[in-house]
């Protein structure tokens, strides 16, 4: 972290600020969480000196930040593709397919995973449980969008919606 300029939007910090206001005056940081989101919405990705911008903007050390941003794979600290896919390969994914689809998409991508495919369009993820045990194998598409039942043909079917 290097003590660069704000890198937010000015609407950007007003969505940080309608999220601030959720928590008692003396705990800004507690909406720390949601602006990261804010801020890497905005940025495709945070950057340190986005993570430095936030927590500037809510009062907390910009190593605190960091460790929030740098602990939930919902963050990205690097560019990403267009398309993030997160595949769940704890154990109940795994014993349904999780695994199996992590591998067909690595092959059908040509990437591995924490990587991006050439043209900037996939990257790659593994995740943590979604909640989702009973549909497994489940994947996330830019954090947003749930996929179940992946199967191989599931997965050509959300590549090629992404075309």
């Amino acid at each position: 972290m290097n003590g660069q300029p704000n890198m937010l939007s000015q609407e950007a910090r007003a969505r940080i600020d309608r999220e601030v206001a959720k928590y008692p005056t003396d705990q800004k940081q507690s909406a720390v969480m949601a602006a990261l989101r804010i801020a890497q919405e905005e940025q495709g990705w945070l950057s340190n000196a986005a993570i430095e911008s936030v927590a500037s903007h809510l009062d907390m050390p910009a190593i605190a930040a960091f460790e929030v941003a740098s602990f939930y794979n919902m963050y990205d600290l690097r560019p990403i593709g267009k398309y993030k896919l997160t595949v769940c390969t704890n154990l109940p994914c795994a014993l349904s397919g999780g695994v199996h689809a992590a591998e067909y998409l690595k092959r059908k991508l040509g990437i591995d995973l924490n990587e991006t495919t050439p043209d900037g369009k996939f990257t790659l993820k593994e995740g943590e449980c979604m909640g989702a045990c009973g549909d497994a194998p489940v994947m996330l598409v830019n954090n947003v969008q749930m996929r179940c039942f992946m199967t191989p043909d599931e997965i050509d079917k959300l590549l090629a919606e992404c075309k």
